[in-house]
């Protein structure tokens, strides 16, 4: 058997990612419970797992000491066009996420907007819906009339799009629907449910009232910004919600996580299902800045290094029925690779609380079907995007050292060769 890509000596942490006994001597560190085995990959899919595998393949990559996962999956960004859109690849490079669900940037009439920007890019982009026909073109407000919010045009837009769209995503806050309280929700559902997809419910600032909008959500729907610090589930409703299958996203976005409100939840037995950024133009400089970084934010707040991992892989490929998440024979080649620092990582949530990770996820490599993403360089940011004047000199630094670096000769003259000797044996 010819391996197109072989990971030797690898740490993988889930459950079902491996078989075989460790191997390679004991791991110390956090990776202590990890597991040792080397991963083949062939047609852009994993062709096996287990300790010693053949040295057979055409690309052998050593990742002893490293913590191995698949792709990560992001259950909530937005990489469609508008107001909150980014581009995904030139952070998925370097952060390890290869499935970004785009949570409701496009509707019915901006869907097309959307394809083009997923077929585009080099990660994988399933998307939900927006029950609003316009999406997210502007900052919120889009379903502030009803006459877009249209089930029917939702039900027809889902069935002649099922390869890319998951669910369907409805914002349900103050701002967003004015004052047609839970109806967006309740067409949602309905669209929801003759298609059989689940709903993403954002919540945030009353009115509607929360618990409302939980009492409507069905086994496998999603409740997004789950310890949000303006919403503060913490009340029956979320238990109730929780108990009868309801999925908690962590969500973090702008505005949509608290530790003080995800510490009360975990003290009282509730836990996210799901640990998704909300990553958007806005949230991009902070305080979320990527996916690894909002995985430490649960570290901090005491949870597990395998249970964070699954929260972020197997977890969200469950929830919207997506490929991967697993290092199983036969899943797809995504593969993220982390060296795990055993460091002190000072994390901050949407309201500037500060916790202290125990550790941090550092992407080494990430592949997407087998195939090595490259670096790509990030754009500037949006003009309508509020920064602070340390965002803005930060990324005037970070312009400054890329330049420097990529100005700067890549060798020196002793890491040369002489491509065309001038001393070349004459023809006669």
């Amino acid at each position: 058997m010819t391996f197109d890509l072989l990971l030797t000596d690898a740490t993988v942490l889930t459950s079902d990612a491996a078989t075989g006994p460790p191997h390679g001597g004991p791991i110390g560190g956090p990776l202590a419970d990890g597991r040792v085995v080397d991963i083949g990959v062939r047609d852009g899919k994993i062709a096996a797992v287990g300790t010693d595998l053949p040295r057979d393949a055409r690309q052998v990559v050593e990742v002893a000491g490293r913590l191995v996962t698949p792709g990560l999956i992001d259950l909530h960004t937005h990489v469609g066009p508008g107001y909150w859109g980014i581009d995904p690849d030139p952070i998925a490079w370097h952060c390890g996420v290869t499935t970004w669900v785009d949570a409701g940037s496009a509707g019915a009439y901006t869907l097309d907007g959307l394809r083009r920007v997923a077929a585009g890019a080099t990660v994988r982009v399933p998307a939900l819906l927006n029950i609003s026909a316009v999406g997210l073109a502007g900052r919120t407000g889009e379903c502030r009339d009803l006459a877009t919010c249209d089930a029917g045009l939702a039900i027809d837009t889902i069935q002649a799009n099922r390869e890319l769209i998951r669910g369907i995503k409805v914002r349900i806050d103050r701002e967003t629907v004015g004052d047609n309280g839970i109806e967006p929700l309740r067409r949602g559902l309905a669209a929801a449910d003759a298609c059989g997809v689940p709903v993403m419910v954002h919540i945030g600032t009353a009115p509607p009232e929360l618990d409302e909008v939980l009492d409507l959500l069905r086994p496998g729907d999603i409740v997004t910004h789950c310890a949000s610090g303006i919403a503060a589930p913490l009340g029956s409703a979320v238990h109730a919600a929780a108990a009868r299958g309801v999925l908690l996203d962590l969500g973090h976005g702008s505005g949509g996580f608290a530790f003080d409100v995800l510490a009360a939840q975990l003290d009282a037995g509730l836990r996210p299902y799901t640990i998704s950024t909300d990553l958007h133009a806005r949230s991009l400089y902070g305080p979320v800045f990527d996916l690894p970084t909002t995985m430490a934010k649960m570290l901090a707040a005491g949870v597990a290094l395998a249970e964070v991992v699954a929260a972020a892989t197997l977890h969200p490929a469950r929830a919207l029925g997506l490929p991967g998440g697993t290092l199983t024979v036969g899943a797809p080649a995504d593969l993220a690779i982390f060296e795990v620092r055993a460091e002190e990582f000072p994390v901050v949530d949407a309201h500037r609380q500060v916790r202290i990770s125990p550790m941090r996820l550092v992407n080494d490599a990430t592949y997407v079907g087998g195939r090595l993403l490259t670096p790509r360089l990030p754009g500037p940011p949006p003009p309508w995007i509020p920064l602070t004047i340390a965002q803005r000199a930060a990324l005037a630094d970070r312009t400054r050292h890329l330049r420097d670096l990529l100005a700067t000769p890549l060798v020196g003259p002793d890491g040369l060769d002489e491509q065309f000797p001038r001393n070349q044996p004459r023809s006669s």
